[in-house]
């Protein structure tokens, strides 16, 4: 039973990372590019971690692999985020099917300044 739990879980997180991959390649811009592949990657590398640990039942592999996980599912979407930060300004560009820009004149190049929509409201903008 614990053999078939592996098998299965290897080879779901091996496809989600094919798919990581072949997203890397499909998606049109950077921004969806970086998202496909921050998510699909934690997911899948999280799965061939816990299949690891359940195949090597030594408690300090099991421990380092639950660790790794751990720190995977933190740092992953942060350092995504912060990637897709920078991306956006230094002006990557985006696909032209974009429709929505959250962040669209609240960037001050000049002063290299990011401002949120309650601070445009109180400088009257």
């Amino acid at each position: 039973m614990t053999d078939l739990i592996i098998i299965i879980m290897s080879t779901i997180g091996a496809l989600v990372i094919l798919v990581a991959a072949i997203g890397i390649l499909r998606m049109p811009d950077f921004y969806l590019r970086l998202s496909v592949t921050v998510k699909a990657s934690t997911l899948g590398s999280g799965l061939l971690l816990l299949s690891s640990a359940i195949f090597f039942p030594q408690a300090s592999v099991t421990t380092k692999n639950l660790a790794i996980i751990f720190f995977l599912i933190l740092t992953g979407p942060v350092a995504a985020h912060m990637i897709g930060r920078a991306a956006y300004f230094i002006g990557a560009a985006k696909w032209k099917g974009t429709v929505r820009d959250d962040l669209e004149g609240m960037y001050d190049k000049e002063n290299d300044v990011l401002r949120s929509e309650k601070e445009e409201s109180e400088l009257g903008r």
